[in-house]
């Protein structure tokens, strides 16, 4: 588990501005919904081709919050990555093409073949969960999956967002829900990159501008605080 958190100098920072730190006093459970971003085998398996190896470490705080969560109604839902090919194209080959080195482009993209993609064995997985699929970063941008439309059938207005990269998929799912005017929690010891500084990096950009970062005892703690009002 990366053991960084959000600087002094940025906390006083957004204390000048907007003279508070969290945006947040409570989250309202009935309209809560925890989001795991990308905790499958091709990230979280010892040599995967795009493994995050703290992924692993972050699974006990997964499974002590979605076992907190689900006793109180709110959902949970896993989110896991697919990209479809066809006559080695990909759906997404801009990234295939340009960010995936030649060496291990087949690997991932096998790795990412539709039918391929579970919650990693180690996460505690119950028949209540959702499971969505997305095909990019941002499991809300148009096309990506059908999130956006889950959280709204459910009356969902408040998500937090755990899983895998920080700084990438659920730093990219973190500010789209901010701007589709989800409030936005991420929890900085359910969430894991592969750094210190990329970890935190993410978490200083989303604390900024786009929602709070919280342990997640703390986003329970706001929870439980909601219920007894």
């Amino acid at each position: 588990m990366h053991r960084v958190s959000v600087r002094p100098e940025i906390i006083a920072r957004v204390l000048a501005r907007r003279g508070r730190v969290d945006w947040f006093d409570r989250l309202d459970p009935a309209r809560t919904a925890l989001v795991v971003i990308d905790m499958q085998t091709a990230f979280c398996a010892p040599g995967a081709p795009a493994e995050v190896p703290l992924a692993r470490e972050i699974v006990p705080a997964i499974n002590a919050l979605t076992g907190a969560l689900r006793k109180i109604g709110c959902p949970v839902i896993w989110v896991l990555h697919a990209n479809t090919s066809r006559s080695g194209r990909s759906d997404w080959s801009l990234f295939f093409d340009h960010v995936v080195g030649e060496a291990v482009r087949e690997q991932t993209m096998a790795a990412l073949a539709p039918g391929q993609q579970t919650v990693w064995s180690d996460l505690d997985v119950s028949p209540e969960d959702h499971t969505v699929i997305k095909n990019r970063y941002s499991a809300l941008i148009a096309g990506s999956s059908q999130l956006e439309r889950l959280l709204r059938s459910l009356d969902i207005d408040t998500v937090l967002i755990a899983g895998t990269k920080t700084n990438v998929c659920c730093e990219s799912t973190a500010r789209d829900a901010m701007m589709l005017d989800f409030k936005t929690v991420m929890l900085s010891d359910c969430c894991a990159a592969l750094s210190d500084d990329e970890h935190r990096a993410a978490l200083e950009n989303i604390f900024q501008q786009f929602g709070d970062v919280l342990m997640s005892d703390e986003a329970l703690r706001k929870l439980a605080a909601s219920g007894n009002t």
